[in-house]
């Protein structure tokens, strides 16, 4: 979510464009990578040593090495992940890392074959889970999976996850992350705003367009996005496609299958998101903002609706106005969508991660473990005012700020109508050829037909 602050987290989870694992130093990163593809470092292959309460053998005194993405959910929470680490192994030393710099901190540590022991593997700077997989860098998270429940030791992990959980982090038939963070995918706006201009939050694209006419003639800009971050705009376009194209499109699209872009659905969702541009919505100077400059704006009334994900609410806690009254608007519809208005892309976002060359890879595991028992999935959403992928883990007790309320009850109406999309973590260089095409788009240097023809091409990139 995640991701984010350079995010969403946000970035969720999240969310760059390029690949920064085979940045500068690269070379050395890929030898590192083949030098450690066997059995990993610190201890045996996670699971061999363990038991009934111990699942993946942990040394009650071993150090375990923890680093956390500071994005849009900050890193409180993660703390209070790491205390309750230390109620069951209290002689263990817990190094604490938070960063917006993942890959910058990391890659460094992963080519010197010395790599945490777990990572919240998000933002803009992410280490690219297809590419850490592919060099063999990546813990399998099947004894995770199959590791007993901490609140119910009678359900496996694997019992308490909410769909699409364990397929997002799934590469080659094996899980590699925990997308921890259940994160849904819109636009927003402030509900104070638009009741106070009468405004009514649209269903339909050409309700959309209509109203972008009236906020306009108020002196509002109706569009914002993260202009430097073309992945925010990605949120709307793919969802517009995928409502219109529905599930099986979307899979075709995740699948690189480039026949999926002759799908006229695509080109419609893309022609409906031109609109903003054609009928100059933008923002003056969102196409070049960062994800915050752009945010900002948008909490400061200067524009009505900005694509993200539900990390936003927590992620500009400290500048949203405290009446602002932040509210989630699932994608408006087009005609002839194959999936219903009230349709979202929801999902599990926000990838965990254990390295195999950690020294304390059952460390990690049994972290991870933690984080999926009620009372760390509520002390995550008391902090970051967001949802986690555990079943029924938020209680009555957690008091949802507005904006996280408004995504819960979009879900909830949305029922099984949810949708997602893991290109853009299993499908790196598509990915990032798709965020150079959008970017071309938001500035009218090409057009939706151009665009639909980069991302076919797009559809031949392999990491």
């Amino acid at each position: 979510m995640g991701s984010a602050t350079e995010y969403s987290r946000r970035d969720m989870f999240r969310r760059a464009a390029a690949i920064t694992v085979l940045a500068a130093g690269g070379s050395s990163f890929l030898a590192a990578c083949a030098a450690g593809s066997g059995s990993g470092g610190g201890d045996a292959t996670a699971g061999s040593s363990g038991s009934a309460t111990n699942p993946f053998g942990v040394a009650a005194s071993a150090p375990l090495d923890v680093v956390i993405f500071d994005g849009g959910y900050g890193d409180s929470y993660a703390r209070a992940f790491e205390a309750m680490y230390n109620k069951t192994y209290t002689a263990a030393k817990i190094s604490h890392t938070a960063t917006q710099d993942i890959s910058g901190k990391l890659q460094p540590r992963f080519n010197a074959g010395n790599p945490p022991d777990v990572i919240d593997d998000s933002g803009a700077q992410q280490m690219k889970i297809d590419v850490l997989q592919k060099a063999g860098q990546l813990t399998d998270l099947t004894p995770l999976l199959n590791a007993p429940y901490l609140d119910d030791p009678t359900r496996r992990i694997s019992d308490v996850l909410l769909p699409g959980t364990i397929q997002q982090g799934t590469i080659d038939g094996k899980m590699y992350s925990l997308n921890y963070v259940y994160t849904v995918y819109g636009l927003w706006y402030s509900n104070k705003l638009f009741q106070q201009k009468g405004w009514t939050p649209p269903k339909t694209w050409a309700d959309f367009v209509a109203l972008g006419a009236t906020i306009k003639a108020a002196g509002i800009a109706p569009f914002a996005h993260q202009g430097k971050y073309p992945y925010y705009a990605n949120y709307l376009i793919l969802d517009l496609i995928g409502k219109q194209g529905g599930l099986d499109l979307i899979s075709r699209i995740d699948a690189c299958d480039p026949t999926a872009w002759d799908d006229p659905a695509a080109l419609a969702g893309v022609s409906a998101f031109y609109q903003i541009m054609q009928n100059d919505y933008l923002l003056p100077g969102t196409n070049g903002m960062t994800h915050t400059e752009a945010q900002t704006a948008w909490c400061q009334g200067k524009a009505a609706f900005i694509p993200c994900g539900s990390w936003l609410e927590n992620e500009m806690i400290k500048i949203t106005p405290a009446d602002f009254d932040m509210a989630f608007l699932p994608v408006p519809s087009l005609p002839g969508d194959k999936l219903p208005q009230t349709a979202v892309r929801a999902g599990a976002g926000e990838p965990f991660i254990v390295p195999q060359q950690a020294k304390n890879r059952a460390g990690g595991l049994e972290f991870l473990r933690i984080m999926l028992t009620k009372a760390g999935s509520g002390s995550f959403a008391a902090a970051a005012n967001s949802l986690t992928v555990l079943k029924d883990g938020i209680g009555p007790e957690v008091q949802l700020k507005p904006g996280t309320k408004s995504s819960s009850l979009a879900v909830t109406a949305a029922g099984s109508n949810t949708f997602n999309y893991t290109y853009p973590d299993l499908q790196t260089a598509f990915d990032s050829a798709l965020q150079d095409a959008t970017n071309d788009l938001v500035n009218s240097r090409i057009t939706p037909a151009q665009w639909i023809a980069r991302a076919k091409a797009a559809t031949s990139k392999k990491v």
